[in-house]
């Protein structure tokens, strides 16, 4: 575009922190808007694929993330009697791929701090925004939860996570759905380095899985120790039912399938640690009007079986900065962005949608077909190239495209 924008952007999270950087960066002038006065990082260990790796090496980021994340070489998946049903290696995709499993705060704090340090951003904490309000010139105000006007500006970015109203405050259609299954997290200290090198889960059926990912490193660097997270499938719905059983028994039950995590439920003494994950699904036909943009888990928040919440928004912020920068006019640029990530993001929410129930859901006959479908299925050359694509984040389609991964220098 040949002429700077005024841009204000919804939420400080990981998709809006990224496209502030990326437009600052490309000379425009950035207003990022944040209700809490203190942001910080929401939930536990996350999965950084190749894909997200990519961009953060174009932010420059990448390196002190890499520092502190734990490699992952794939995710293995068994059943409670110890069969292998999924057993994916990135190698197999690229010798020089792989997978970072990180505490959310590390990437949290990388982007904070980088927009924290960008003079093209101006950061305004505290404030909770209402409303989007055309205005003259085709431009738009941010209009605060108390009815005062923040800022008018060419382009609006509204990222401000899976509970967004402002995509359909600015005449964009929003459907938005809580999943009946969620999980229940903790993250463990691991000194031993007892959990290292890939995702590991055990189900039983798909009313039971477990799973133990390596985090690597917290935030907090005055703690070099690392760090593995624990997370339990759990009916959003028992969970009042969970906290009145106590502790002992489910731990027992983690016990049975895998006694080597007494380690890390040992750190577990209260339920008040552990924290439960709800996930929802978002849909929206459009993602942008011409002049409002919606983009992360606000405009296609999803289950986050196959790992890509927080990449998927990377891209989002990457794709949007480019068509931007390519674009005569706001309205041009905005729909290139649609068009460009539509593909991408149908693929991952269709494959979600369709994955989520072999794992989390009370229909019991689906478990054993997972069980016995996905064992054949990645023994075979073909399915176990496309679910690692899959599990990469680069897949465009069911069969074939795929999104272009560069091999960053990750530091």
């Amino acid at each position: 575009m040949h002429r700077a924008l005024d841009v204000g952007v919804i939420g400080c999270g990981t998709a809006g922190a990224a496209a502030s950087l990326f437009l600052a960066r490309a000379g425009h002038a950035v207003t990022l808007y944040e209700r809490v006065p203190a942001p910080g990082p929401v939930g536990a260990g996350i999965v950084l694929q190749p894909t997200g790796q990519t961009v953060l090496a174009e932010l420059g980021l990448l390196a002190p993330i890499v520092a502190k994340a734990a490699r992952l070489s794939g995710l293995v998946c068994v059943t409670g009697s110890g069969r292998t049903i999924v057993d994916l290696s990135y190698s197999s995709e690229d010798p020089e791929m792989f997978g970072l499993g990180l505490h959310r705060g590390v990437l949290f704090e990388a982007l904070f701090g980088a927009v924290r340090c960008e003079p093209g951003v101006g950061l305004r904490l505290r404030v909770e925004v209402g409303a989007l309000r055309p205005a003259a010139a085709g431009r738009v105000v941010v209009v605060a939860a108390d009815g005062a006007a923040q800022g008018t500006h060419d382009l609006v970015v509204v990222a401000d996570g899976a509970r967004s109203h402002l995509g359909g405050g600015a005449g964009l259609t929003r459907a938005s759905s809580t999943y009946p299954w969620g999980a229940l997290w903790f993250v463990a200290r691991d000194p031993e380095a007892q959990f290292t090198g890939r995702l590991e889960q055990t189900v039983v059926g798909n009313r039971r899985m477990l799973g133990l990912l390596p985090t690597g490193q917290g935030p907090d660097d005055a703690d070099p120790v690392p760090h593995v997270s624990l997370y339990w499938s759990l009916r959003c719905d028992a969970v009042d039912a969970w906290r009145a059983a106590g502790l002992a028994p489910w731990k027992e039950e983690i016990l049975a399938l895998r006694p080597d995590a007494a380690p890390v439920l040992a750190q577990i003494e209260d339920a008040s640690q552990v924290t439960l994950a709800v996930y929802h699904d978002v849909v929206m036909p459009r993602w942008h009007t011409r002049n409002v943009v919606v983009l992360g888990d606000a405009a296609h928040a999803m289950s986050p079986q196959l790992g890509q919440g927080c990449n998927l928004a990377l891209i989002d912020a990457w794709t949007l900065a480019a068509c931007v920068d390519e674009a005569p006019s706001v309205a041009d640029a905005l729909s290139s962005y649609s068009s460009r990530r539509a593909d991408h993001l149908d693929f991952y929410q269709f494959a979600t949608r369709w994955l989520t129930p072999f794992f989390q859901s009370d229909h019991g006959w689906l478990g054993v077909l997972r069980d016995a479908g996905m064992g054949a299925m990645s023994k075979l050359a073909f399915f176990e190239r496309e679910m690692v694509r899959a599990m990469a984040g680069s897949k465009l389609g069911v069969f074939g495209a795929q999104l272009r991964i560069s091999r960053p220098d990750r530091g």
